[in-house]
């Protein structure tokens, strides 16, 4: 009987690294393998592979859109692709792995070199960086709106409060938002020597060493915001890996560079390079997309609420998805943003609708394991975690991707028109109870209901009956 493992990580560490190692070990029981998966998810690592695991495996399987510390698999079979790949293909994965060659380490290289590599590595640093940034964004946008909960909307003005307390809490937590992710961009592409230099430009981004302390608001007037956060991020893991790679010292002094060398070297590089040359450009870019943010109105906001709805929908967790969400987190301010608020309900609209049409409206169109997977996709959907339609999406494509993107649409759509607004950015339903959270309630919920027929009654036109 062949023995494999396997690694499964996804950027918020929540659905896709549980669905793809459920996927892996239904295909690995299938085709009479042996499989373990650690899973290295928001709680961090589970069922972590060990020594004699690792001594028994046959082949590696590495399906990750982070970074995965590969050099402990050096000399296995391995492959390493997207985590979206272990769950449309499972079994051709496997596959993939057994044939595969067993790596081997370059000599100037600290990690092995893998059989095949199908994400970019830009896409795999970025979704690193967000992966650390979202427990920031998600814990300081709570605990803001529980702030507003308890004290009112003036909250700030009653100091040494349990409420203005949870409010100062929550605005460091989420002003940490940007050298977060650039510190983590940087460290998936350098280690850790790219730390340092990767928070201080994220930092730098932010505001805070301009104005002596972190704002609250990321696309506020003066900083450079999510964009400058990520160029500082990428900048300065490039930077520090051709330090690594280019400046040699003696043996003697080689332990310096980490701890000295580097670090002073990069950051001040970084900051000199961000104050005489990026930020004026940056922050004239970031001022003049909170203007155009602030003129949208009426048809204009539609659109946008069109636009993001459709890229919520298109991969539902991928790329787009993700662009699209962080895009909407960086405009959370304490009084609510209109483009989290389409970014959230647009997000939910695609599990819901599904798990209307699977449960209620075209029970006979699905399997029973369907069935199954849409009562679960009910709690999912109200949970704001997308990649609950993903099962689904894999299974029919052609009729079950367009279905989520013309109901997201109208859900996006619907919320900008109606002037809705949110203050977190996560949390789906269930956050929506707290006072202050969402402006306009009422017209958020037409928006999520109308999204989600939408989508159900597309999928049970187009959905074929199923031959029993």
């Amino acid at each position: 009987m062949k023995k494999l493992v396997a690694v499964t990580s996804c950027p918020t560490g929540i659905a896709h690294t549980y669905m793809a190692a459920e996927a892996l070990q239904i295909a690995a029981k299938e085709m009479g393998y042996e499989m373990k998966v650690e899973t290295q998810g928001s709680v961090g690592a589970e069922n972590v592979i060990t020594e004699n695991d690792l001594k028994e495996a046959d082949a590696v399987i590495i399906a990750a859109d982070t970074n995965v510390d590969l050099s402990r698999f050096v000399g296995k079979p391995m492959v390493n692709v997207s985590v979206k790949e272990a769950i449309k293909d499972a079994k051709g994965l496997i596959e993939k792995a057994l044939l595969a060659k067993p790596t081997e380490r370059r000599a100037d290289e600290k990690m092995p070199v893998v059989e095949k590599q199908e994400k970019t590595g830009v896409y795999k640093h970025l979704m690193t960086g967000v992966s650390f940034m979202i427990p920031f964004v998600a814990a300081g946008g709570i605990l803001i709106a529980l702030g507003f909960a308890f004290g009112g909307i003036y909250v700030f003005k009653t100091p040494h409060t349990i409420a203005e307390s949870l409010f100062v809490t929550g605005k460091g937590a989420f002003a940490l938002m940007l050298p977060v992710l650039s510190g983590y961009i940087a460290y998936s592409i350098a280690d850790r020597p790219g730390i340092a230099a990767g928070f201080v430009g994220g930092s730098l981004a932010s505001g805070a060493i301009f104005s002596g302390q972190f704002l609250a608001n990321p696309l506020a007037s003066g900083t450079s915001g999510f964009l400058g956060a990520l160029i500082t991020g990428f900048g300065a893991g490039y930077l520090v890996l051709a330090m690594k790679k280019y400046i040699k010292l003696p043996k003697a002094l080689e332990g310096l560079m980490p701890v000295l060398i580097i670090p002073v070297l990069s950051v001040g590089i970084i900051g000199l390079v961000y104050m005489f040359i990026l930020s004026s450009p940056l922050i004239g870019i970031n001022t003049a997309l909170i203007n155009w943010l602030k003129g949208l109105q009426g048809t204009n906001a539609a659109l946008l609420g069109i636009i993001l709805g459709c890229m919520m929908a298109f991969d539902m967790g991928g790329p787009v998805n993700k662009a699209a969400y962080v895009f909407g987190t960086g405009t959370i301010v304490a009084a609510g943003s209109p483009i989290m608020a389409a970014v959230m309900v647009a997000g939910m609209t695609p599990p819901l609708g599904i798990a209307l049409a699977s449960t209620v409206l075209a029970k006979k169109k699905f399997t029973d394991a369907e069935r199954e997977a849409g009562k679960a996709a009910w709690a999912l959907g109200a949970s704001f975690i997308t990649e609950g339609a993903i099962p689904f999406a894999a299974a029919d494509p052609l009729r079950v991707i367009p279905a989520n993107m013309a109901g997201s649409a109208v859900a996006g759509a619907l919320s900008m028109i109606l002037g809705c607004k949110l203050a977190v950015p996560h949390g789906g339903l269930w956050v929506l109870a707290i006072p202050n959270v969402v402006t306009n309630l009422g017209g958020y919920l037409i928006a999520m209901v109308a999204g989600t027929v939408v989508t159900g009654v597309i999928l049970m036109f187009v959905k074929k009956d199923i031959e029993r």
